[in-house]
């Protein structure tokens, strides 16, 4: 592969203004960690972001989309690029046994919860700080406007469009190009990408079923929610089996069936809750229709009265656009090497970055590793020991290679498309 002089300056810069300020991003990565927030509760952790915004030179504008930050970096004419993090953290207890583990807690639905950074969201913070902090010291290699994102509430894919409807893009106008990144249980060092949709629509569904409470002795005298309840649990996954496309993704879980109170009550109504993920709009319509005729069904057969169902958008699917993909693609390429770079498959999870893409903003999304090569390769074998996941109270990255590749990465992305 050909590296050309001016790109290999550019990357010696950039990693060489990483691992200077290394050590300063470890202590703030490891007090975010400490010091996770919930989703547009994310008071603390805003007003650091904004802090050390500030200090390296950035305007910075807070509580746009009730707790989310925007900072402005112009140098000269030219593009203007939107690089995003986001800042919320999982309302679940971390298992992870570091010294600087999460023991926050907070208030969810007025009920207390402990808190964890379970999905990275701190790594990707302090890569993007040290990204705003590298492409301020290289000014002189670009030009253009940078608009840096602090995100509120991606958990619960909702800040994304809080900041839109707060008026993101007319307070501060429309990015040219946007970029955001995931941390990923994938060794360090490595970046995946693809174009096209890398992740998955998501839509919650909420069904009431509704039945005529008695005694667990005499069911004939009453109408069981319960076994209307788990008909349709049943039932739903044909669906996905039997009217979805099997080369097309498509996922319908259940995640909570709420109802009843002892074991000897039928009770008069049922709660189940659930997510549908999927790709594309065909394929998310159908399931959408076919869950809400499966409800209606598992009603009728029981000739129960008609459930309430609600089905409740979520995150739309990113998808990357081609031509930035290509042109970034083979920077990464010639930064990290083609065996550290490579196109992986779309995640099945949902995320609102989405949001800005869907805006006519040319975007890409990528994935960073976090796990140490040999604890991978151990994993991949047949009985080997698992990795945690995202969302795992046992999800663990390794700091200084993962947020040193992820900072450099974007970095060189960014550089890539304001280069003079």
């Amino acid at each position: 592969m050909l590296v050309l002089p001016a790109f290999a300056q550019d990357n010696g810069a950039v990693a060489a203004n990483i691992d200077a300020m290394y050590p300063k991003l470890d202590a703030i990565y490891k007090d975010l960690h400490a010091h996770p927030e919930l989703a547009f509760q994310e008071l603390r952790t805003a007003a650091k972001l904004a802090a050390e915004m500030r200090a390296i030179g950035f305007e910075v504008t807070e509580k746009v989309g009730k707790t989310g930050i925007v900072a402005i970096y112009k140098n000269g004419p030219g593009p203007t690029v939107l690089v995003r993090t986001e800042m919320d953290g999982l309302p679940m207890e971390e298992k992870s046994g570091f010294d600087y583990s999460s023991r926050a807690h907070a208030q969810l639905d007025g009920k207390d919860t402990m808190v964890a950074h379970s999905c990275g969201h701190d790594v990707h913070m302090t890569a993007w700080l040290a990204t705003a902090r590298t492409l301020v010291a290289l000014k002189s290699r670009w030009k253009g406007t940078l608009m840096f994102i602090g995100q509120p509430a991606e958990e619960i894919v909702s800040g994304a469009k809080a900041m839109i409807n707060d008026g993101l893009f007319t307070r501060f106008g429309k990015p040219d190009y946007a970029f955001a990144l995931h941390s990923w249980p994938h060794a360090y060092g490595t970046i995946g990408y693809n174009s096209g949709p890398v992740s998955s629509n998501s839509d919650a569904i909420e069904i009431t079923f509704k039945g005529r409470g008695g005694h667990g002795s005499a069911p004939d005298k009453a109408v069981d929610p319960v076994m209307i309840a788990a008909r349709f649990v049943v039932d739903v996954q044909t669906v996905i089996s039997r009217e979805k496309d099997p080369k097309e993704f498509g996922v319908v879980t259940i995640g909570a069936i709420n109802g009843g109170s002892v074991g000897n009550i039928i009770p008069d109504s049922v709660k189940v809750r659930g997510t549908i993920r999927s790709y594309t709009p065909q394929v998310r319509e159908k399931i959408l229709a076919g869950g809400r005729r499966t409800a209606i069904a598992s009603a009728a057969m029981a000739d129960a009265p008609a459930p309430d169902v609600e089905l409740i958008p979520g995150g739309a699917a990113i998808i990357n656009d081609e031509k930035l993909v290509a042109r970034t693609e083979g920077v990464l390429k010639q930064a990290f090497g083609d065996d550290k770079v490579w196109r992986m498959p779309a995640m099945t999870a949902s995320e609102d970055f989405s949001q800005f893409a869907n805006a006519g903003i040319p975007a890409m999304f990528f994935f960073t590793g976090v796990y140490s090569p040999e604890a991978v390769a151990e994993a991949e074998k047949p009985g080997g020991k698992p990795i945690a996941f995202n969302h795992s109270p046992y999800y663990a990255p390794v700091p200084e290679p993962s947020i040193k590749t992820a900072a450099r990465a974007m970095t060189l992305a960014v550089i890539n498309v304001l280069a003079k």
